[in-house]
């Protein structure tokens, strides 16, 4: 039997403007989309734009919008070049900032906050692929590590910047907000894979065996979905008005969060070149459960500091080693595959996470409670990666 399959033909951009193209996409998608609500949920509260409670929501529902996504990304792209797709969810990334400055009531910020989501699930699902199929197999590590360093330096920025935009007023923060997001869609924009789709009616059509070692991968990748929700969505809260610190401080720890952020998928990429993928992801995800808790144990400066850099460091990591891994297990044409089924399975238990957090903090008001349930989320999740990488090294495509 044929089925019918297309093949790309791939056109190279000009040297590492592709893994700039690619953080640029990410730096807007999820570090800015996303991560830089967080450190706005305090000031929103506090001048009457939304309860606590709705500010949780928000903050879940751009979750639930990575899903869908992340759940549409690949099937999009059979019917539109994935390179139009992403340049057209930036520019929509970019409009969604400026959206959320109209102060129109929870209704209006929770459908732009889906809409944020769900371009953050698009570019996450085919622009680190684009890339990683351009580049050499020995520098996959070290441009895998650049591409998702983009979701740090997005933390890190907005832990820099929304503590000093607020100043000015939301509608400020928003609008700035929205104009870094059109010079990082400029900045990309020539940077991406130029690619022709062919038509191959008669080849025969591959997929991916659902071997253990695959199953538990996505079964790992999944389960960070809710260790990741509890700081990504509550950490400058806890800060600023759970330790009674205040924004400003609450900002300085999101931006350290950022920096390791930054800092942790490169360094990793380096470490996975030597090591490979899978040990290297399997010994991060236990030091990120460790940062994780931490807090939930003593709140104190070392703590808050180190915790702050290691939650960044490992959680970005294991998002550049997660996708490593998945090179490693697959022919690359078919990673596009792989992981955008890890990106569901993680879109999927975080959005829950997301709710499941909200309501949880509503019913109890406990952040301990949140970073426990996280750091056991994680060690969960290197267990089934360990299990993974026992299991075997290769899924053999039929």
């Amino acid at each position: 039997m044929t089925v019918e399959t297309e093949t790309c033909i791939v056109t190279r951009p000009r040297p590492w403007h592709a893994a700039i193209a690619g953080l640029s996409a990410l730096l807007l998608g999820i570090g800015l989309s996303r991560f830089a609500f967080t450190p706005l949920i305090p000031a929103l509260v506090q001048v009457g734009w939304f309860t606590a409670a709705q500010a949780g929501y928000l903050g879940a529902t751009n979750l639930a919008g990575y899903l869908v996504g992340a759940a549409i990304a690949r099937r999009a792209a059979c019917h539109v070049e994935a390179m139009t797709l992403v340049k057209a969810a930036m520019i929509v990334g970019a409009a969604s900032f400026v959206a959320c400055a109209a102060p129109l009531g929870f209704t209006w910020c929770f459908a732009w906050r889906l809409i944020s989501g769900i371009i953050g699930g698009v570019l996450m699902v085919l622009a680190p692929t684009a890339v990683l199929a351009t580049t050499p197999p020995e520098r996959r590590g070290r441009v895998a590590g650049i591409i998702f360093t983009g979701v740090g330096a997005g933390i890190a920025l907005s832990g820099t910047a929304v503590p000093w935009l607020v100043r000015a007023g939301l509608p400020t923060t928003w609008s700035t907000l929205g104009a870094i997001g059109g010079l990082l869609t400029a900045l990309a924009w020539g940077g991406w894979p130029r690619t022709a789709i062919v038509p191959a009616a008669r080849q025969p059509a591959t997929r991916l065996m659902l071997t253990p070692t695959v199953v538990l991968l996505v079964a790992s990748y999944g389960m960070l979905g809710l260790a990741f929700a509890s700081p990504t969505v509550y950490w400058t809260d806890f800060v600023a008005r759970g330790l009674d610190l205040g924004l400003g401080v609450g900002g300085f720890y999101w931006m350290v969060l950022g920096v390791g952020a930054a800092c942790g998928p490169v360094l990793t990429g380096f470490v996975a070149e030597r090591l490979g993928f899978a040990r290297t992801y399997a010994l991060i995800l236990v030091v990120f459960s460790l940062c994780i808790g931490a807090p939930a144990v003593w709140a104190g400066t070392p703590v808050l500091l180190l915790s702050s850099f290691g939650v960044g460091a490992c959680g970005l990591a294991t998002t550049s080693l997660g996708s490593g891994r998945a090179g490693e297990l697959v022919p690359i044409e078919q990673h596009r595959r792989l992981w955008g089924w890890m990106t569901i399975a993680y879109a999927v238990v975080y959005a829950a996470g997301g709710y499941v957090c909200a309501f949880i903090f509503a019913r109890t008001g406990s952040y301990a409670a949140l970073f426990a349930l996280g750091a056991a989320m994680a060690l969960l999740s290197a267990l089934l990666a360990w299990l993974s990488a026992r299991n075997g090294r290769v899924a053999i495509p039929r």
